[in-house]
């Protein structure tokens, strides 16, 4: 398991000097998966692309700052998300959500069987989700932040972060089980 990061870490170091062949291989490894994630936030292949591209020259042209206290697959994507981020705030579609102001839904007790829901169904209902929601769900469960992180990254409390996950995923629930009744 040592060799891949060492392979990466020397390719880093054939980045920081500028070497064109090294980023096009740290390049090739990377963008499919900065670009879903890309993706997942945007809901628009263009724009995934473009700010994937961005995040792609930011962090070549920041290498220096990377300190190695995560995977260059975390630092990178990091990337990808804040510049998402600012992308919605930039076109007024992502807006935060106040604690003060948002209802609680009251939870139903009963059971569902989602097992013969397949993942696509469940990426399209998290597709329909209000941004806040989607953002934060897919921040939380797919990109596996932790609530602190999700906070950190949409700029809200971590009481809301907490509370914007939980009214999402039973948000989700909702759609999910009104999909197979």
């Amino acid at each position: 398991m040592q060799q891949p990061n060492q392979h990466i870490n020397q390719l880093l170091q054939r980045c920081e000097i500028g070497e064109q062949s090294a980023q096009l291989e740290i390049y090739k490894r990377y963008y499919r998966a900065m670009y879903n994630t890309a993706l997942r936030i945007l809901k628009n292949s263009f724009e995934a692309e473009d700010m994937m591209q961005e995040s792609f020259l930011i962090a070549f042209t920041k290498l220096s700052t990377f300190k190695g206290e995560v995977t260059f697959g975390a630092w990178l994507k990091r990337i990808v998300i804040n510049k998402c981020l600012t992308q919605l705030k930039k076109n007024k579609r992502f807006e935060e959500v106040k604690l003060e102001v948002a209802q609680q839904s009251p939870i139903e007790d009963e059971e569902v069987d989602y097992s013969s829901i397949k993942s696509e169904e469940v990426m399209n209902s998290i597709n329909s989700l209000k941004d806040n929601y989607r953002i934060a769900i897919t921040l939380h469960l797919i990109e596996g932040y932790d609530y602190e992180e999700v906070a950190e990254i949409m700029n809200i409390t971590y009481q809301n972060s907490r509370t914007t996950i939980s009214r999402a995923k039973n948000k989700l629930r909702e759609i999910l089980s009104t999909q197979k009744v």
